[in-house]
């Protein structure tokens, strides 16, 4: 089964702002209320640490284009029983603002089990982290 939830949110900012600042994984824990921390190199074929809440787990870096898009695939234990394709995606817009797009495409045959906690839980940690991440960007303009 596949489960996807795609969240966004329009930020004041150029996306290479916004990407500056999502890079700077040793400042999560300082706005992101969702992902407490990340380490690693945000590049094609590296492998991250990320821990969100108690749960720690090591995606791959499928994508990185600067102050354009990052995903990751991650897994639980292994491959197919819990996998979640990761996307960060910022579309200028031409006016000095930036919409910010978070979405996790989820496969494998725990997904059922978790469905309830997907489109509750993970999506409102998405959503407080985007919020999050405007307020951050945005005041750094000022």
């Amino acid at each position: 089964m596949n489960t996807e939830i795609v969240t966004s949110i329009n930020i004041n900012a150029t996306p290479e702002k916004i990407w500056k600042t999502l890079l700077d994984f040793d400042a999560y824990p300082q706005w992101n209320p969702f992902i407490s921390s990340i380490s690693g190199v945000a590049e094609i074929g590296n492998t991250l640490e990320v821990q969100i809440e108690s749960m720690k787990f090591k995606p791959v870096v499928l994508e990185s284009i600067p102050s354009t898009e990052l995903r990751w695939i991650g897994k639980l234990l292994f491959k197919g029983l819990f996998d979640g394709e990761h996307r960060f995606f910022l579309k200028d817009n031409k006016d000095g603002s930036t919409t910010f797009t978070q979405s996790e495409k989820f496969k494998g045959v725990l997904v059922p089990l978790f469905s309830k906690k997907i489109n509750t839980e993970i999506k409102n940690g998405f959503i407080n982290m985007n919020k999050s991440l405007k307020n951050t960007v945005e005041e750094l303009n000022f």
